[in-house]
């Protein structure tokens, strides 16, 4: 029988030294970023009941989420997404509250993604949910904060698209599709799969919808795309929201960073179908998959009883921390500045000195070890440039 005992799951691993350091720096300053603005952390439990996820919208596929029972026989599922149960804290406890509600969380997330597609099934997240409020503010606000998280990991290849599911969902909405058509359609759109795209859709023959459907993901690029589209679109509806995502590109442009921002009509979500307007995802080079992915979704948390409009994002914070890593000129994992040496007789000692340095600004190691070659070894061979030797008489320093 094969044993797993020394292997991590497919889709997990082991976070090491400067890994865990990246990870918090990177969390610690878009928490510190959220409350600057005035939000409010939330956490929501890592196991679910499934029903949270299986309504009747079918907003994540089944086979997308990890399963188990509780003590009662009832079906869980490790949390997939930190936005819907957000949704069921709105629906319930924080129904009453004053809105607009302003939330941020940092959590780990866990999808069961397929067999070697290189994709994380566990990783941690950090974002903000903006419940209620004028659609109009709240896009811009979230979008010029998820900008500011971009530039926050100071990576100066960092690219930001966004689009608005609309499109996708009103010219859909004309087309008789299954849901496992309309399925395999958001993703070829996503995809840029223009050959899967007519195959799928030849069936429509010369429809507007199916012919505007083809060409949505080729509606991508700067300002001008505005101007293509308004030849391609069908109909009014299509043109309204047209118009509503230009405006919202010119308020971005004018933050100063037109330069940064793609425009997108094709771009949907291939996970999270719960969006119904603004969609943006951020890119960093050198990581093929978004590091921030959000958008609107005005009809989520009516499913829990609280009909309120709604946009928020999500960082994926190890690919963030990969990004920090990155840029990194030294270790982030930083050595102690002293270690700490006493012999058998005088631990005590020996501890008390390692308290009186920490609490002077020091970061200090106690050496476990029997003898001061040892230790002075130890310090050599991890680049500690100090040694204070702990007797009945004091204390001697040794720089190394």
């Amino acid at each position: 029988m094969k044993r797993y005992d020394l292997l991590t799951p497919e889709g997990t691993r082991d976070l090491l030294f400067d890994e865990c350091v990246a990870l918090r720096m990177v969390e610690e300053k878009l928490r510190n970023m959220f409350l600057s603005y005035g939000y409010t952390e939330v956490v929501t439990p890592g196991l679910e009941f499934f029903d949270v996820f299986s309504l009747k919208s079918r907003y994540f596929a089944q086979e997308s989420m990890y399963k188990l029972t509780d003590g009662k026989g009832r079906l869980m599922v490790l949390r997939p997404d930190s936005t819907m149960p957000i949704a069921r804290l709105v629906g319930t406890r924080l129904r009453d509250e004053t809105f607009p509600l302003k939330l941020f969380y940092n959590q780990s997330i866990y999808r069961a993604n397929p067999k070697n597609s290189g994709r994380d099934d566990e990783f941690s997240q950090s974002g903000i949910e903006i419940i209620g409020g004028d659609v109009a503010h709240a896009d811009i606000e979230a979008l010029s904060i998820a900008i500011e998280v971009m530039q926050s990991l100071e990576a100066d290849d960092f690219r930001f698209e966004i689009g608005d599911s609309a499109f996708f969902n009103l010219i859909s909405s004309k087309l008789d599709l299954s849901e496992d058509e309309l399925s395999e359609i958001r993703i070829l759109v996503q995809n840029k799969n223009y050959p899967g795209l007519k195959s799928l859709l030849e069936k429509f023959g010369d429809s507007v919808y199916a012919k505007t459907l083809i060409q949505l993901p080729s509606l991508f690029g700067g300002s001008e795309v505005f101007e293509r589209a308004e030849k391609v679109l069908p109909d009014d509806d299509t043109r309204f929201v047209l118009e509503k995502l230009k405006t919202l590109y010119n308020n971005l442009t004018a933050l100063g960073v037109q330069d940064k921002i793609t425009v997108d009509l094709g771009l949907v979500s291939k996970t999270e179908n719960y969006y119904t307007g603004v969609v943006f995802m951020g890119y960093v080079e050198g990581y093929g998959m978004p590091v921030l992915t959000g958008g609107r979704y005005d009809k989520l948390i009516r499913d829990f009883g609280v009909d309120v409009p709604a946009t928020g994002f999500a960082v994926n914070l190890n690919a963030a921390a990969a990004t920090v890593m990155r840029k990194a000129k030294e270790p982030l994992a930083k050595r102690p500045d002293v270690l700490v040496y006493a012999d058998e007789t005088d631990i005590v000692k020996g501890i008390r000195h390692l308290r009186d340095i920490i609490s002077k600004g020091y970061t200090a190691d106690f050496a476990d070890f029997k003898c001061v070659e040892d230790a002075r070894e130890n310090a050599r061979k991890r680049g500690i440039l100090r040694l204070d030797i702990v007797t009945s008489d004091g204390f001697t320093t040794e720089n190394l």
